[in-house]
């Protein structure tokens, strides 16, 4: 397989936050474009890299793990150890620079004048008020894409709105729809999926924006809100609320293709669970024979999906008592081999060591940095026939690349760079008035 890589060349000025925007980012720069992240050490952007610029041990011992399972010990600098941070920063660069301030702006409109894409999911307007709006981006570089990603628009009754996947998925109805049919929307655990979601979709707008600057010499303005994009998660509920004026219930783990059963069910051992689908009457057939054919599965009526349909209750609840008393990982084995869809549900220790997963490649060794040990990660969940589309370079450390930006790319003299630092835009670490002293 050769070096080569889809967007070798394409630099991006990355001013995303959070999730969203940082995975659409991410994304291209897995496929080799450069992403230089503009960081500035004044402003804390909560969950960016951290969920607080101070978190003590016993604060991350009380963290969910997806922000708080840092390393153990002191953490002098959480912003370069947080998960999330680790899991969207791979293949970056990071550089220090206050934009607010006159000379800061012309630092980002030099780097903007070398690069392809500037990328932003801030709270609308936030460029503009620094002196960044789209026209003054085209006038530093008029083939630039450019992608804006608000919440719900940058039009609209709503386009002063802001939020983080939580609300967003909200407002599209996610956590309407999402649950179980005893459940109420308040009782809704986030799972946040429309950052992830929009972050894809962020990254396919901009390869078709690049694509079409290649052919034409054009650059392009990409608006996508976020709302609108989360609400394709589920098509099936917006299209029969429009076209045949029904509203969608929640239905659990139950399929909305009329599969019977399709659900999570329990096993043996302590949290320990199975999911059961079968898709049609052979895989129903299947999975009677395989429980031994017992007495409440062999009414014929069960043997076509409208008549499971209609006994669906009774038929999980039977289900649920058999598998009670299984053991998880035989069991769903046995169903496969049996010829019936199954799977275990895996907590994220057990899907770290899933053999199957191993055998995929998903996992990749990250090198240990001062902040971090050396660890396995989830690679880029896509492979290339021409291209090791893979982490080339660990999460960047927050600064990591200040003398590569301010040198190579801008071309600054020492005493340039030396006037910058003493204005306090080149930085190692967060403010002390942000992040607190280091004890």
């Amino acid at each position: 397989m050769n070096e080569y890589l889809p967007l070798q060349g394409i630099r991006i000025c990355d001013f995303t936050a959070v999730w969203a925007g940082q995975t659409a980012s991410m994304y291209l720069a897995d496929l080799g474009a450069e992403c230089i992240k503009v960081e500035n050490p004044y402003i804390w952007n909560p969950m960016t890299r951290a969920v607080a610029p101070r978190i003590t041990p016993a604060m991350a011992q009380v963290l969910p793990p997806w922000p708080g399972g840092h390393p153990p010990g002191d953490l002098p600098r959480p912003w370069n150890s947080a998960p999330g941070f680790i899991h969207l920063q791979r293949n970056k660069k990071s550089f220090t620079v206050d934009s607010r301030r006159p000379e800061g702006l012309e630092i980002v409109k030099a780097l903007i004048e070398s690069c392809d894409v500037i990328a932003d999911n801030l709270a609308p307007g936030t460029l503009t008020k620094i002196g960044l709006s789209d026209e003054q981006i085209r006038a530093v570089r008029p083939d630039i894409v450019i992608l804006h990603m608000p919440a719900f628009g940058l039009s609209g009754d709503f386009r002063e709105g802001r939020g983080y996947g939580s609300h967003i998925d909200s407002v599209a109805g996610s956590t309407v729809l999402r649950g179980y049919a005893d459940s109420s929307p308040d009782t809704n655990v986030s799972i946040l999926a429309g950052d992830f979601f929009n972050g894809m979709h962020g990254a396919i707008a901009l390869l078709a924006a690049l694509r079409h600057r290649r052919r034409t010499g054009e650059g392009q303005t990409i608006e996508l809100a976020q709302v609108e994009t989360s609400i394709q998660m589920f098509p099936q509920a917006a299209l029969d609320a429009a076209w045949n004026g029904r509203s969608t219930r929640t239905v659990g783990n139950r399929s909305i293709e009329g599969f019977v059963p399709n659900g999570v069910f329990p096993c043996s051992g302590e949290d320990s669970w199975i999911a059961i689908s079968c898709r049609n009457d052979a895989e129903w057939a299947a999975l009677v024979e395989f429980m031994g054919r017992p007495a409440w599965a062999t009414a014929a009526t069960l043997g076509t999906a409208a008549g499971r349909l209609d006994a669906e209750d009774k038929i999980e609840s039977n289900i649920a008592t058999w598998t009670r008393a299984q053991d998880r990982d035989h069991l769903f084995h046995a169903l496969q081999a049996a010829g019936v869809t199954a799977g275990p549900v895996l907590p994220s220790n057990d899907a770290a060591n899933d053999p199957h997963l191993a055998a995929t490649g998903a996992w990749q060794e990250l090198p240990a940095t001062a902040d971090y040990p050396a660890t396995l990660f989830a690679r880029p969940p896509y492979h290339f026939s021409m291209s090791d589309v893979s982490i080339r370079s660990a999460p960047a450390l927050f600064a990591q690349h200040n003398e590569y930006v301010y040198r190579e790319v801008l071309g600054l003299t020492d005493a340039e760079i030396a006037k910058l630092t003493a204005e306090g835009h080149v930085r190692e670490r967060y403010d002390d008035s942000i992040a607190g002293p280091v004890e």
